[in-house]
């Protein structure tokens, strides 16, 4: 059944009355990238919209805008804490006010299917539980400022290869056990004032669309089953028809104008095909989220928002420091090599307020480490950190710490830090620098690259100078611009052979001293965007040899504007350079003999902005490059070697057994550096445990890819995604789910189960209905810490098949050394339950249940169990 209607809906109702038909169908679509139409015959401003999943982007009109860069969701996934994720929520609010955003584009709860999604860092977990639980508190934290969240992509949108084209093929109790509970959970939680229809489409055995299309997911379920009252909108370009979408519980295309929903749709209601009852509701509901986010005022009167809020602040600062550091999980510590610093922790269980946790790194606040005078920081990501994913999720950051200037600041002046390469992790050479570009114009002599505008005669409309060789979707010109030609004169002058290469969408020519080398005819429009080609073009290289005096090269790229629908006109040119230099090997070499002559060497290790983005899914598990050969050799050379690793989803770590100490950094945002020294100088516990599992083998990985097969991405695997899976097969993992050391340690005591409040079983996946533990446990160890309960149901295996083991619930709890401490967890009666397919609607098989408490879904400490029958739960004897 549907919610009840909000008390003034008759009241809108009634505004929407007073529209003709194309004034209210026009409201159903953008006015440009990121905004809706303003109506003030309803008192409607502009509903605003930005990316978020990562921090609050913007829409883009000021080229030089910055904000605040949080740390991945998985980041924050893995602290496991609601309270931590609420408050970053709540920063996420600040940050839309400032950029006049009403709508940010997050969080993404589609699951860890596979690790080599494209997409793994921007969702929470392989685990429905966690992932609804997490992303929950965000939305709270968002819309409790008036901000309204866009949970993406409903549904089953788990994959980036043909992410626009693929049909996700499961059975309805898959679904509805797995792929929808996130979305269920955030909805009953958190009431979430908008959501997004994926690309893909769906095939549950009961209708076979396209998102934007499926009538029984979206109006079916999200909107009468749920009760969800906000608008449905649609990921950017992925409405396909007029009728059908419209029907199926499309209410907003995005972006907009979009040609399919203007005239079409009116059209289609005048014939009939569309109720214009339909159009009404769409009405209605973007009306709810402008009332939610402000945006909704008196008929004709203009509405006055207050004034966005000054920052960013060194509060703010704090925040994702501390997020990001929380974040950090700990998975090997051998013979407590961390943390450096002798003495106890700083963490939050001795600060007394939360906005001072983990906020400073002046040496008179940590302690100096013992013994140490010297430390090699080494690295491909040690010298170029990797800080967020690519694709939408990209926030041009206000700061960033890279992990030198972090330590730097942290450690006393007395200790030396050395930063060593140790060879190149990336396929692609950098881009050309201003140092190596002159512009050909004599009478400029400026440095960098031309751009003239050109219109469709071939006369000069405008031009611009940019220092660098990076020309990614570039967008700098005026509507009258047909092409932009780059001009530059590239000076070479380190003897040897040169690499250059060029990267080019669309329709373009490349020539190197007046002869062309490079030509491309590729006609596609807003494809070039949905496939992140624009961002990642495929790479076309010519060698240069520079003898030993210098060598000018005149380089022009003519580019013709991408003409991409909804989306901004465009061109993109990539223009990259390897110079001669050191081999991989003897930069390993040279890393090996700095660590050997440090007392400490942290190497950072990860992946970059080639392998984790949107667009694209990974080939492959392995970290790139020659980083194993790389730790292998440091590991060898000093036995007290850290290594750091800087990624967002699982790589194969085949030394990780060797490492005496194991530390999984995230993509950690702006922060990085500060929040990696308050770690390894222990002013910060890193709490966090794994939201994934962490293969050992790439074979072991339940489900290795996810490539469509004719179009279709079969979900064989059923109710048995990532840790469950790996049980399931009786399959050993480097690190199991929610795995995650810390400063201390933990003894476990005693569980026990009571009803939570009633004694009949409700279908709610967030009500107070279920079981309530109550778990005591005690830090034994020699620093306050943080320790993370879990809880898991092993249902009955005689009967349906389902998970040997479930996640039910977790709880954060605190204490200081030596100190007992309680944790309250709640396990709704879901976790008991399974979709019955024949009568359409959940149901609790009997039997005995037996929960199991630890710190990981295979560190399981205590037992319970209980015994489930028709009226209710009773513990087992």
């Amino acid at each position: 059944m549907s919610r009840p209607a909000l008390p003034d809906d008759t009241e809108l109702s009634d505004r929407i009355r007073t529209l003709d038909l194309e004034s209210k169908v026009r409201l159903l679509t953008g006015t440009n990238l990121w905004r809706l139409p303003a109506e003030p015959r309803l008192g409607l401003s502009a509903v605003t919209m930005s990316d978020g999943p990562q921090g609050v982007r913007g829409t883009g009109e000021d080229p030089a805008e910055t904000g605040l860069l949080a740390p991945a969701p998985s980041a924050l996934a893995a602290t496991w804490d609601t309270e931590l994720a609420e408050r970053l929520g709540d920063l996420f609010a600040t940050e839309a006010h400032r950029k006049g955003v009403d709508v940010v584009l997050g969080p993404v709860v589609n699951l860890q299917r596979t690790p080599v999604a494209g997409r793994h860092f921007e969702y929470f977990s392989e685990d429905p539980l966690l992932t609804g639980t997490l992303a929950a508190a965000l939305v709270r934290g968002l819309q409790n400022r008036g901000v309204s969240a866009c949970l993406k992509h409903f549904v089953a949108n788990d994959s980036e290869t043909d992410r626009t084209r693929y049909l996700s093929r499961l059975d309805e109790r898959t679904l509805r056990e797995v792929y929808l509970a996130p979305f269920e959970q955030v909805i009953a939680e958190a009431d979430p004032w908008s959501v997004m229809a994926a690309y893909s489409g769906v095939d549950d055995g009961n209708e076979s669309a396209p998102m934007t299309e499926n009538a029984r997911l979206l109006r079916e379920v999200l909107k009468e089953e749920w009760g969800f009252s906000g608008p449905v909108v649609s990921d950017w370009a992925a409405t396909r028809s007029t009728v059908a979408s419209a029907v199926g519980g499309l209410d907003l295309a995005m972006p907009g104008p979009e040609p399919l929903w203007d005239l079409p749709l009116v059209e289609a209601v005048r014939a009939g095909e569309v109720d214009e009852r339909l159009i009404d509701d769409k009405v209605l509901r973007l009306l709810r989220l402008a009332r939610h986010t402000g945006r909704l005022g008196e008929p004709g009167q203009h509405r006055v928002l207050p004034a966005a809020p000054a920052g960013p602040t060194e509060e703010e600062f704090r925040l994702l420091r501390e997020v990001a550091a929380r974040g950090m999980v700990l998975l090997r510590n051998q013979g407590d090599l961390l943390p450096l610093a002798p003495g106890g922790s700083h963490d939050q269980v001795d600060l007394p307020a939360p906005a001072a946790e983990g906020n400073r790194s002046e040496p008179d606040l940590l302690s100096v480490p013992d013994g140490i005078r010297s430390v090699a920081l080494i690295g491909p990501n040690a010298v170029t950190p990797y800080l967020q994913g690519g694709g939408s999720a990209f926030v041009p950051a206000v700061r960033t710490v890279s992990f030198e200037d972090g330590l730097r600041a942290a450690l006393p002046e007395d200790v030396r830090l050395s930063v060593h390469r140790g060879g190149d992790s990336r396929l692609r050479p950098p881009y050309l620098t201003d140092a190596l570009l002159t512009d050909p114009d004599p009478d400029t002599g400026t440095v960098g690259v031309r751009a003239d505008h050109l219109d469709a005669d071939g006369n000069q409309v405008g031009g611009r100078i940019r220092p660098s060789g990076d020309w990614s979707g570039y967008t700098d010109f005026g509507p009258k611009t047909h092409r932009v030609v780059l001009r530059t004169v590239l000076t070479l002058t380190e003897p040897g052979t040169h690499r250059l290469e060029i990267g080019c969408v669309g329709r373009y020519g490349v020539t190197v001293d007046g002869e062309e080398v490079l030509a491309g005819n590729d006609d596609r429009g807003v494809e070039l965007i949905l496939d992140s080609t624009h961002n990642n073009p495929p790479l076309r290289g010519i060698d240069l040899e520079v003898g030993p005096r210098p060598r000018r090269i005149a380089l022009s790229v003519d580019l013709t504007v991408v003409e991409p629908g909804g989306y901004d006109r465009f061109v993109t040119a990539q223009l990259r350079h390897a110079p001669p230099g050191s081999t991989p090997y003897e930069e390993i070499a040279e890393a090996a003999a700095a660590a050997q002559a440090a007392d400490v060497a942290v190497v950072v290790v990860g992946t970059n902005e080639e392998v984790e983005s949107e667009g694209w899914d990974r080939a492959a598990l392995d970290l790139p490059g020659h980083q194993n050969d790389l730790v292998r050799k440091v590991l060898a050379a000093n036995p007290r070697t850290i290594v750091v690793v800087n990624a967002g989803a699982p790589v194969l770590l085949p030394w990780a057994d060797e490492a005496p100490a194991l530390l999984w950094a995230w993509l950690p945002g702006q922060e990085a550096g500060h929040a990696l020294a308050d770690v390894l100088l222990g002013r910060i516990e890193p709490s966090g445990r794994l939201p994934w599992t962490l293969p050992a083998r790439a074979e072991d990985v339940p489900v290795p890819d996810a490539v469509p097969r004719d179009g279709v991405v079969d979900y064989g695997e059923g109710v048995h995604i990532g840790h469950r899976a790996w049980d399931k097969g009786g399959l050993v993992p480097a690190f199991p789910f929610g795995h995650g050391l810390g400063w201390t340690r933990w003894a476990y005591e005693s569980v026990a189960v009571s009803q939570s409040s009633v004694s009949t079983i409700l279908p709610s996946p967030a009500g107070g209905d279920g079981l309530k533990l109550t778990v005591e446990l005690t830090n034994t160890g020699p620093r306050p810490g943080r320790e993370v309960v879990q809880v898991y149901v092993e249902p009955p295996q005689d009967g349906i098949d389902r998970p040997v083991r479930l996640l039910a619930g977790f709880a954060t709890v605190r204490a200081a050394a030596g100190a007992r401490t309680t944790a309250d967890l709640h396990v709704a009666a879901r976790a008991f339950q399974v979709w019955d397919v024949g009568t359409g609607g959940w149901r609790t098989p009997a039997g005995r249940y037996r929960l199991h408490v630890g710190r990981s879904s295979r560190d399981l400490c205590l037992m319970a169990e209980v015994t489930v029958e028709d009226s209710g739960f009773h513990a087992a004897r």
